[in-house]
Parts: C-alpha cells; sequence; structure tokens
C-alpha cells in the first residue's frame, strides 16, 4: 500500500500556517474537540474523506485525528487541492492521495489508493468516493459501514442509486441539512464565488448584467452578492417555483437563450450538465465572462466551446480565451471547474465550520446506531437534534443567546 501521493513535502510549513489561520476561526470544530477527544469516538474507526483539499478540510481531518480516528485523505476537484496542505497533513502523520491539476487518470487513482485504506466511513463531497466503491472497487463494499455526502450534487447521485437498489450502506445526506445549505450553500457560495472571480479577472461588478443559471440555495446567494455588488442580475430557471421566488425576489427572469445576448458574465450552478452550448456561445457578446459554480465541469459545453475556437490562449492564469471565427472572444474561468475553489480559497472559515461540524456529528450518529443493529442502506436525513445542536454551538461562538420556551408554552404548542 502506498503511503503517500503528494507532490512536494517539503511545502508543509506554508501549508501549517494556512491550517493554523482557519483554526481559529472555526469555534464550532474547537468545541467539538474539547468535548470529545478525551472520549476518542473514533478510535480505531478508519475514515476516508474526500473533500476539496484546502485548509478548512485539513483542519476537518485534524479534528478526526484529534477523536482517534484512523484517516485516509484525498481531494474531490483535481484543481482545489492545495499542495501545501496536502503536504502539511502528511507531515503530521496523515494519508493524503492527491495533488494540484492531477489528470483524470490521476485524480481517480488518488481516490483508489484512498479507499485501498478499507475504510469503515466516508465523507464523500460529490459522491465519487462512493460510486468507485459500487463500481470498481466492490471488493472493498463489504468493510464500509456509512458515511456521509457534502454537497447537492453527491446527494443527487445517491438517490438514483439507493432508488435503483444499488447502495450498499447508508449514507447521511449532510448537504439538505439546515445548517448546510442555508448558510454553506447560499452564504458560503454566494461569498466565494465571487471571490473566485474577481481574484481572477480584476473586473469591475458594478454596471454588468450578470446572468445567474440556477436558483437553488448556491444560485439564491450568488445572485444576492451579484446584486449587492451593483449588477444587473438575470435568472434562468427550470423549475417555475424556483422562476417565480426569483421573480419576487426583484431578479429578471427568462431563458437562457435569450440571457445569452444580454449578459456579461455567467455563472452556472446548476448541477446539471450543457446550461450553455454552442448554441448559447453563438448568442454570447464579445468578451463575456464564464464561470461554474457547480460541481462538475459539465455546466458549459467545453467540447462545443473547443470546437467553435479558432485559437485557444491563456488570457490571464485561470482564464482561458476562445477565439470564435467572428472575432469574438469567450473567456472560461478555471478551465469550467468550480471557480470558487479552483481560482479562490473556497468558502469562508467560519461557513465550513457549520459543515464540518455536522460531517462529525452524523458520523458519530452512524456510530451510535451500530449499537442498535446500525442502520439500512440508503439516504438518510441529518437527525433535527444535530442540525439544532450545530446551529446552537454557532449562535455561542458568535456571543448570542436566545429564549427558550416555558413548559407552558410547549404544552400549548403540542395540543389540539
Amino acid at each position: 500500500m502506498v503511503a503517500n501521493q503528494i507532490r512536494d513535502l517539503n511545502l508543509a510549513p506554508a501549508g501549517d500556517q494556512k491550517i493554523e489561520w482557519v483554526s481559529k476561526h472555526m469555534p464550532i470544530l474547537n468545541r467539538i474537540r474539547a468535548k470529545y477527544a478525551a472520549g476518542q469516538p473514533f478510535r480505531g474507526r478508519r475514515v476516508a474523506v474526500s473533500v476539496h483539499l484546502e485548509a478548512k478540510t485539513a483542519y476537518l481531518a485534524l479534528t478526526l485525528k484529534e477523536l482517534g480516528a484512523e484517516l485516509a485523505v484525498t481531494g474531490s476537484n483535481p484543481l482545489s487541492t492545495q499542495d501545501d496542505v496536502a503536504a502539511a497533513l502528511v507531515r503530521r502523520g496523515i494519508p493524503v492521495f492527491a495533488w494540484h491539476g492531477a489528470t483524470n487518470e490521476e485524480y481517480f487513482a488518488h481516490l483508489a489508493a484512498t479507499l485501498q485504506h478499507k475504510p469503515e466511513y466516508i465523507i464523500d463531497d460529490g459522491g465519487d468516493l462512493v460510486n468507485l466503491l459500487h463500481t470498481h472497487l466492490r471488493e472493498l463494499l463489504p468493510f464500509v459501514k456509512g458515511g456521509c455526502e457534502e454537497t447537492t450534487t453527491g446527494v443527487h447521485r445517491l438517490r438514483a442509486m439507493a432508488e435503483q437498489k444499488q447502495l450498499a450502506f447508508p449514507m447521511i445526506a449532510v448537504n439538505d441539512a439546515l445548517c448546510k445549505h442555508l448558510f454553506d450553500n447560499r452564504y458560503g457560495t454566494g461569498q466565494s464565488t465571487w471571490d473566485g472571480i474577481m481574484r481572477t479577472t480584476n473586473l469591475v461588478v458594478a454596471g454588468k448584467t450578470v446572468v445567474v443559471a440556477g436558483y437553488g440555495w448556491c444560485g439564491r446567494g450568488v445572485a444576492l452578492r451579484a446584486k449587492g455588488l451593483g449588477a444587473r442580475v438575470i435568472i434562468c430557471e427550470v423549475d417555475p417555483v424556483r422562476a417565480l421566488e426569483a421573480l419576487m425576489d426583484g431578479y429578471t427572469v427568462m431563458p437562457a437563450l435569450e440571457a445569452a445576448r444580454l449578459g456579461d458574465l455567467f455563472i452556472a450552478v446548476t448541477g446539471c450538465k450543457d446550461v450553455f452550448t454552442g448554441t448559447h456561445f453563438a448568442l454570447m457578446k464579445d468578451g463575456a465572462i464564464l464561470a461554474n459554480a457547480g460541481h462538475f465541469d459539465v455546466e458549459f459545453n467545453k467540447e462545443d466551446l473547443a470546437q467553435m475556437a479558432t485559437a485557444v490562449t491563456a488570457a490571464r492564469p485561470n482564464i482561458t480565451a476562445y477565439h470564435l471565427k467572428d472575432g469574438r472572444c469567450l473567456y472560461l474561468l478555471a478551465e469550467g471547474r468550480l471557480v470558487n475553489l479552483a481560482a479562490g480559497d473556497g468558502h469562508p472559515a467560519e461557513i465550513m465550520d457549520l459543515s464540518f461540524a455536522l460531517q462529525i456529528l452524523s458520523l458519530l450518529h452512524l456510530i451510535d446506531a451500530e449499537k442498535e443493529g446500525g442502520l439500512a442502506a440508503g439516504v438518510y436525513q441529518v437527525p433535527q437534534k444535530i442540525d439544532h445542536l450545530v446551529a446552537q454551538l454557532a449562535l455561542e461562538a458568535n456571543g448570542v443567546k436566545i429564549d427558550t420556551l416555558t413548559e407552558d408554552q410547549k404544552r400549548y404548542l403540542n395540543s389540539w
């Protein structure tokens, strides 16, 4: 078994610095450490983590190790891995299989190497670990007792597997927890997407027309921040309820083909493929900027872009220019991958503190369930008591107190 697959162990000091910074801004994980470290609830438990490998994820891994887990860590996107952070984890005794800029073959080899540690529990982001277990590494399935999924795309994949009776173990849909999608998807994606776009382009947002495809929780956050930055915002949706909500939130709503003629900047955040294709690209303005905030690099059809281009050049780091036959130029950010991570540092530390607290507490819930015979294979919601605990810890960390119901009020609310 290979011990590690990283770029350069000598990068560890820079990674340590990043981890030290986020550790001071993740108070919920610090409270979980303080509460559970002595009891070592993960002692002897093997856990595989496949999440965007940057400093916040590293602190999640270090917290799990502090609670006794035996870890193997990889990334969930070839361009979001930070090599200095990977080196810092290896230096601290955690096996890591990931490096920035991995080819597709290298990326899946890293996933496979992580799974060779025969994990009992999985923290997945996008569903690639779970998919690999059920397709090419089925011999490792008997070792897995359950896991958690971080993001919308991964939960969609899990539900499809469960409906087809293919999912072999219980998975908790952390993405669907209130303390995840209400904050991580909305405020995390909303801020970090614009962080990535602005640091990459160094262009003003105010006065531009921004087209946001998808008005789920991530799209809501991206649109809200665009409005706050002074942009005119157009929403494209396929769900009539979400489209109506966008309209009543004050945005212009129209089909993508109409919006294609108007946008200066296009942000796709749907989780679906081919949101923008050659038909749309043919209508876009010269200089239009394309940024993906969905999990996989399939929302902008890159094959169509390449076929339409007479030349493809690097306009700037993380900006690819597609020169079209009619003289127009379209700019794709971060190779069409997650712009907030491939061209930025991802969500703010305080936001990931919420999500990663849910991950740890959900794994503890799975371990507790084992004592009662375990959960059947399937997709499960995060228990409400965990959601409320994480929210309460976040309020405490911010110095906020709230009211509590009296016993008489509880009786009133429970009566008819």
